[in-house]
């Protein structure tokens, strides 16, 4: 992977926070936003630099959530009404664009 910026960093960081509550936004969809090649660098990101932020409105574009995240992540998500059907998250009705 190509050496990450400050400013990628930051900027994936304000993508994340600005994700308001009840609505959820895909790894790809923060990458488009911030001018990243690849998800997996959001990915990367979120793994090393998020714990003070909302984390848990970050998920797959399958709409699941990562394994070792599931319950925790489904239960942050389902107290802001964000509602899963077999550990999915429906998307068309919780995206928020950016």
């Amino acid at each position: 992977m190509a050496a990450i910026t400050d400013e990628q960093v930051e900027a994936v960081r304000a993508l994340v926070a600005s994700i308001p509550a009840g609505r959820v936004a895909t790894y790809g969809d923060i990458a488009s936003a911030a001018g990243l090649p690849s998800p997996r660098i959001v990915g990367w990101i979120m793994r090393t630099d998020s714990s003070d932020l909302p984390w848990h409105r970050v998920i797959s574009a399958s709409g699941r959530p990562a394994k070792h995240l599931r319950d925790r992540q489904l239960e942050l998500l389902r107290a802001e009404g964000v509602l899963a059907v077999d550990g999915r998250i429906a998307l068309a009705h919780v995206r928020h664009g950016f």
